[in-house]
């Protein structure tokens, strides 16, 4: 009865983690402003014309092609080569399309007609034939060096031109951002054959999923590299980021690292930047019509009227990105901004002399200047702010900057909502600064409610409300119409610096005729959204460490009691976190004394991810234990799924075929055993070691399944007499122990083993999915390439084809006498630590440490 309550009480505890990472993921997926994105339309019908590559090139890289991107007439003229235009490349991302860069080439069409064609660019693009190169990192490079030599042509084909251009701008959508920062990595690679670098939601930091060994590698060469080259880099590089609505890449990521002495990069949040004002999803930040007018209004104000080509000074290509993208003042861009104004023609001059002031317009047709005489109000004001409404309506006041600028410390963390703190705006103001205390961590989210009452007002007014956050370029702008009740959601992509004293700022743009009311609370559904953002991509790592120690409790039960527990109940007494964190956070702290890091890198051990996360500003509090909570309740959920799948593959089994028996005799090494895992190794050496991975799970799942429709049928032809039964398992028992070379296998012991290869199975779920990502690669590659090289799961097959195919073979009545087995049964929970020690923000590690206690496993089979 205990037992069964407690099973309950696991049960109950399972739902309700679903139900918090329900709550996270919806954050994640849902919990963000609509797309306000408009979207850009091709006025001509859009063409893509191939540019011929030279034959060897072609023959070294037949996946991929160059296209020039042209819309009707253009099109038509520039099919005859050379080209006089300025030109662009534009570099798709993961699973990306070529055809990706309609939205800015037409909009930059559109720009030149405008101007005649006085100035007019020619945007290139490369088809990689949609790789999925964040999930497999083994084609970057030789991306990067396509990329090299497409360059190289698109130059050739202005050969001969007066104004004939010596580089191309990039404009890199996801991955093809991080490819064109890879060009500079190259041996035989000139920088000055790039003049400007736009990436487009392309994560710089790290890999969002780190999967295999070639993607980090990657972007250690290419991080290293500009860290360690920044004096040298003459690079002007803007990356731009989607907001909260890309989920794919979260915005954390995009930022370039910022070095004190390296000042040509510049990074920003689309929601951010002036003019555009909106978040972006992962696909429409290449289509979305307010960034790509404000990319486009940039690349013609970057042109040098002598060369007609982008221009070569490096701070004037930092001004321009800077008027665009940061901070725009209202006006076109000027190199030499005057200080004075002339202001000519017969005008009406009114001074103002008082400290609040509104002008309603009335279809004047005469200009009128409004004077400010400042040494009245210089001695009491500090501030002067001026607002139009709809160009007919301005107000303007003086004020002090104290009395404008109001505290509001934000709710504790474990607050749950359930408290929050208020400020009123009672004041007739039209502008307050809030500042927001002790808010500066990724793992703090609230709500702030703006709630506005107004009297007197006739007509619909706007407010706004604009979050500004002074360590990163990630400001977000909310627009109102009063009186209303707004909603404003408060996280961060980039953490406070621990050097940075700056308090984020609400910015309100009010109303003279309202009054204001501004609450602030946490939000745990957010705040779980950002353990998902920010941490998700281990889950994995903590499910399958949950999984281990779940095994080797089932190793120890059957080695100490001669039985196997079941998977749910040794995964409820042996998942426990206080097994595997306090182990890490040792090693982090110790790894802080310098002798212990010599030992460490004596020992040629890894870094810790650890401290890869602390130094990404990753770490929250109890973030681990939280994940841990989460992989268990996964593992659950999937264990459960995976016995289901077996029961249900061996009813549909037991419908198809002749019942079968269990097997009379156990043998290790059946007949067909040695060439079958000959022929997968064949398999994974000639074409894809994922692939002779999933055929040699799905013939250790097949063994198991018939192995469950034996005991089916077993069962359903026993008598009902319970006695009549028992006797026959201790018939089947006595003749077991009395031969040692053919044992035979009871009902028992056919349950054990279940239990055993239901864990196991979900176990080899977990590494069949961590490596899917490279056979569907190779899948979609395969008319070009019959094997996929570099190949990641390789090594990985060599290991788990021999151990899969023992495996299948296995039952416990075989191996509880093993000598080996107490061995086996010890090290799941060293190697549970490990993986998350080392795999978390690595997850192509994970399987390395599945696959020993697999291996001790099969080898109990013989010693």
């Amino acid at each position: 009865m205990f037992l069964h309550s407690v099973n309950l009480w696991n049960l109950a505890f399972y739902v309700f983690m679903v139900f918090m990472a329900t709550l996270g993921l919806w954050d994640v997926f849902f919990g963000f402003e609509e797309n306000r994105c408009s979207m850009s339309y091709m006025f001509e019908y859009p063409e893509y014309q191939k540019i011929d590559l030279p034959k060897k090139l072609a023959k070294r890289y037949p996946a991929y092609e160059l296209y020039l991107y042209g819309e009707g007439s253009y099109a038509e003229e520039h099919k005859i080569l050379p080209l006089t235009g300025i030109p662009v490349l534009f570099l798709p991302g993961n699973a990306g399309s070529y055809k990706q860069v309609r939205s800015i080439g037409s909009i930059a069409l559109r720009k030149a007609e405008d101007i005649d064609f006085k100035y007019h660019f020619d945007f290139f693009s490369v088809n990689f034939n949609e790789e999925l190169v964040a999930l497999y990192g083994g084609s970057l490079q030789k991306q990067t060096k396509f990329v090299h030599e497409c360059i190289k042509t698109i130059l050739k084909l202005y050969k001969g031109q007066e104004f004939a251009p010596k580089s191309v701008a990039i404009i890199g959508h996801s991955m093809g951002g991080l490819v064109a920062r890879a060009l500079l990595t190259l041996k035989n690679f000139k920088q000055d054959l790039i003049n400007l670098l736009i990436t487009q939601a392309t994560p710089h930091v790290a890999p969002v999923m780190p999967l295999d060994r070639f993607i980090t590698d990657f972007y250690m060469t290419v991080n290293n590299y500009w860290i360690l080259n920044a004096r040298h880099i003459n690079l002007t590089t803007l990356s731009v980021a989607g907001g909260f609505r890309d989920y794919q890449v979260r915005s954390g990521l995009t930022f370039l690292p910022k070095l004190s002495h390296h000042t040509s990069a510049l990074s920003v949040v689309s929601s951010a930047v002036p003019k555009t004002w909106v978040s972006t999803d992962h696909l429409s930040i290449v289509w979305c019509k307010q960034l790509q007018l404000t990319t486009i209004r940039a690349f013609f104000d970057l042109i040098d009227a002598d060369t007609k080509q982008i221009t070569q000074n490096s701070k004037k290509k930092l001004s321009v990105l800077n008027h665009h993208f940061i901070r725009h003042p209202a006006k076109h861009f000027e190199e030499n901004p005057s200080i004075i104004s002339d202001l000519t023609g017969t005008s009406m001059w009114v001074p103002v002399k008082v400290s609040r002031w509104t002008y309603v317009a009335y279809n004047e047709s005469d200009k009128i200047y409004f004077t400010f005489p400042l040494a009245n109000h210089r001695k009491i004001y500090t501030h002067v702010y001026c607002q139009s409404t709809m160009l007919f309506v301005v107000d303007c006041e003086f004020f002090k900057k104290e009395t404008r600028s109001i505290q509001l410390p934000v709710t504790h963390l474990f607050s749950f909502g359930l408290s929050s703190r208020k400020v009123v705006l009672n004041t007739s103001g039209l502008y307050y600064n809030i500042e927001l205390l002790n808010f500066g961590q990724i793992y703090q989210a609230f709500k702030i409610n703006v709630v506005s009452k107004c009297s007197g007002v006739r007509e619909e007014i706007t407010s706004i409300y604009k979050l500004h956050i002074p360590w990163s370029y990630e400001d977000s702008l909310t627009i109102a119409q009063v009186p209303s009740n707004t909603e404003i959601s408060l996280k961060l992509h980039i953490a406070q610096p621990e050097n940075d004293s700056h308090v984020a700022l609400l910015k309100m743009y009010t109303s003279s005729d309202c009054q204001y009311e501004v609450t602030v609370k946490t939000s745990f559904s957010q705040i779980l959204g950002q353990v998902v953002r920010f941490h998700g991509g281990a889950l994995p790592a903590y499910v399958i460490s949950s999984i281990l120690l779940a095994y080797g409790g089932q190793l120890y039960s059957l080695f100490s009691t001669g039985y196997c527990l079941e998977y749910a109940t040794i995964l409820d007494k042996e998942a426990k976190p206080y097994k595997v964190d306090p182990f890490v956070i040792i090693i982090k702290f110790l790894l802080g004394y310098k002798w212990f890091k010599e030992l460490w890198d004596l020992l040629l051990l890894p870094e810790l991810d650890a401290i890869v996360l602390t130094s990404q500003s990753m770490c929250f509090p109890l973030v681990s234990l939280i994940l841990f909570l989460f992989g268990t309740c996964t593992a659950y959920w999937s264990g459960l799924l995976s016995s289901a799948s077996v029961r249900l593959l061996s009813s549909l089994w037991l419908t198809l075929k002749r019942p079968s028996e269990l097997p009379k005799d156990i043998k290790m090494i059946s007949p067909d055993l040695p060439f079958l895992t000959v022929v997968l190794i064949i398999i994974s050496w000639t074409t894809c070691g994922a692939l002779a991975i999933l055929l040699s799970y799905l013939y250790y799942v097949f063994k198991i399944v018939h192995l469950q429709a034996s005991l089916t049928t077993f069962k359903n032809s026993q008598p009902v007499n319970p006695k009549h039964s028992r006797r026959s398992e201790k018939k089947s028992n006595h003749h077991k122990d009395s031969s040692v070379h053919h044992l035979r296998l009871s009902a028992s012991d056919a349950e054990d083993s279940l239990r055993m290869h239901s864990t196991v199975i979900n176990l080899l779920t977990w590494i069949v999915l961590l490596s899917m990502p490279s056979l569907i690669y190779w899948l979609k590659n395969l008319r070009y390439y019959f094997k996929l090289n570099p190949d990641p799961c390789k090594p990985l097959a060599f290991i788990l084809i021999p151990t899969m195919a023992v495996l299948g073979n296995t039952y416990t009545v075989s191996i509880k006498s093993s000598k080996l087995l107490k061995t086996a049964s010890q090290f799941p929970l060293p190697l549970a630590v490990g993986v998350i020690a080392f795999g978390s923000a690595h997850l192509y590690r994970v399987p390395c440490f599945v696959f020993i206690p697999l291996l001790l496993h099969a080898l109990c089979n013989f010693m």
